[in-house]
């Protein structure tokens, strides 16, 4: 009887070894790791009244004392002559200086301009000093009668803007942002309604740093103080046969301005905190 009860043992132990051997288990898995995250979309002002493109000039007067200085990377599209004659467009000491004070800033870049500096462009564009913006792709007025500029038929308007983001692409500057400046800072309300479609804000200024063609960098040092008030955006030029004090200019300015409590911000940070988001 021990043994026929041992055997039996010996039987419903096997049977249990083999039907575990016949279940396939399955391997233990990792955790599923979350989705990356999507950057947040950069701030933008909603549209203006009938939908036009909404305008910026300067962020909140309070909230602390935050400036924006912004540069032009002028280039317009007949200059091409004048660059393989070696007229020098770029301002590379001036991008230098900027870095070497750690200064936060926004370079409003012609398409054009980033087709002749390539590695510029793209340097500028991957530093975290810096953004990129708009400032079409020719440097044309999209007015008549602005600055001796040519105009862009109210019809190329939206293409001469999408034509600078395309160049951005293409020289590999990474996250060029919605904000779109006026070449000489000219519009009206057909240029504001040819540009809706693109979903860009208009960026302005309210401190005119004076230093296009100027040659006293003291004068425009001067003239940048006496105009900045918190959420000021300042409007210089990044262009060295244009501007050939800026350079000098900003040494000046930028230690007096955070001697007086300004800290340097960008033009997305002052949209930001005008929208709220801040």
């Amino acid at each position: 009887m021990i043994t026929l009860v041992r055997r039996s043992a010996a039987v419903c132990l096997l049977a249990t070894a083999l039907a575990a051997c016949g279940t396939t288990r399955p391997a233990p898995q990792a955790p599923p790791r979350p989705a990356p995250s999507a950057p947040p979309a950069p701030p933008t002002l909603a549209p203006g009244p009938s939908g036009l493109t909404p305008v910026f000039r300067h962020g909140p007067r309070t909230g602390g004392r935050t400036v924006a200085l912004t540069f032009d990377a002028d280039m317009t599209a007949d200059q091409g002559p004048r660059a393989a004659a070696g007229e020098r467009f770029d301002h590379p000491r001036l991008i230098t200086t900027l870095r070497a004070l750690k200064v936060l800033a926004t370079v409003f870049m012609t398409g054009r301009w980033a087709e002749e500096y390539p590695d510029q462009a793209r340097s500028i564009g991957r530093d975290p000093l810096f953004e990129v913006a708009n400032h079409s792709y020719s440097h044309y007025a999209f007015t008549e009668d602005c600055y001796g500029l040519p105009a862009v038929p109210a019809d190329r308007m939206r293409a001469d803007v999408e034509r600078a983001y395309d160049v951005f692409r293409k020289v590999s500057v990474p996250d060029a942002k919605p904000y779109f400046r006026f070449p000489g800072g000219c519009y009206d309300r057909t240029a504001l309604k040819a540009l809706a479609p693109a979903g860009v804000t208009a960026v302005q200024w309210d401190v005119v740093g004076g230093d296009a063609f100027a040659t006293d960098a003291e004068a425009v040092a001067a003239q940048v103080l006496e105009g900045v008030r918190p959420g000021s955006v300042v409007v210089l030029h990044c262009t060295r046969s244009a501007a050939p004090t800026t350079e000098r200019a900003v040494r000046e300015a930028v230690p007096e301005l955070r001697r007086r409590g300004y800290r340097f911000v960008k033009v997305s940070d002052l949209i930001a905190a005008a929208d709220g988001r801040g």
